[in-house]
């Protein structure tokens, strides 16, 4: 479970757990009128599982990427608008 967020100043902040079969992180969301729930990232052995609640629903909405899509997304992030092939490892 995320530490209390009272009393803290507006900043960035994230939790990291290890667990046994897992890492768990979670961001945590600056307080604000648009504000989203916090995001819950756990990497597993095999996959990386991300889940945030629905506000609306009150129900968890969850991905599971592959550690090939983890890869995919990790280079993503640092190239321009196009379309990629990535050399398999």
């Amino acid at each position: 479970m995320p530490p209390s967020r009272k009393g803290r100043s507006l900043s960035l902040m994230f939790t990291i757990e290890h667990e046994f079969d897992a890492t768990v992180v979670t961001l945590l969301d600056d307080p604000a009128t648009h504000r989203q729930q916090d995001v819950t990232i756990t990497a597993f052995e095999d996959c990386v599982v991300i889940e945030q609640e629905n506000q609306r629903t009150g129900s968890v909405q969850k991905i599971t990427l592959s550690l090939s899509q983890v890869a995919d997304l990790t280079a993503a992030l640092n190239l321009p608008e196009g379309v990629y092939t990535r050399e398999k490892p």
